[in-house]
């Protein structure tokens, strides 16, 4: 019985699972000439605490643990796609990109 006990407790210390989030960032556009904003995939540390079992039970957590993990990616995933779309539309109406035909260089008007 005490070797099923350490055995779960290193299972528990040594079992850390990763949960994916969106995250946020702004950066500055210099061909638009505006801060703008993206979205990417960040992998946070998240411990999964496994009670002590045996047999069945601890492979049910475990299956449980890494459902947990490709469901966090896929949700997340979901976000970031979405909202990175919504952020290039959000973009594109506000850049301020120079266009050379409009606002030619001085000197260089007449030219062709």
């Amino acid at each position: 019985m005490h070797s099923k006990k350490l055995s779960a407790l290193v299972v528990v210390v040594a079992l850390q699972g990763c949960v994916v989030v969106p995250k946020t960032q702004e950066y500055y556009d210099a061909e638009c000439q505006i801060y703008a904003r993206r979205m990417t995939l960040s992998a946070e540390a998240a411990r999964i605490v496994i009670s002590p079992c045996g047999g069945a039970d601890c492979a049910a957590q475990l299956v449980t643990a890494g459902v947990v993990t490709a469901a966090s990616a896929v949700v997340a995933g979901s976000i970031v796609i979405v909202g990175n779309t919504v952020y290039w539309f959000e973009k594109r109406g506000r850049c301020n990109k120079i266009d050379p035909t409009k606002n030619p260089e001085p000197g260089t008007a007449g030219t062709a």
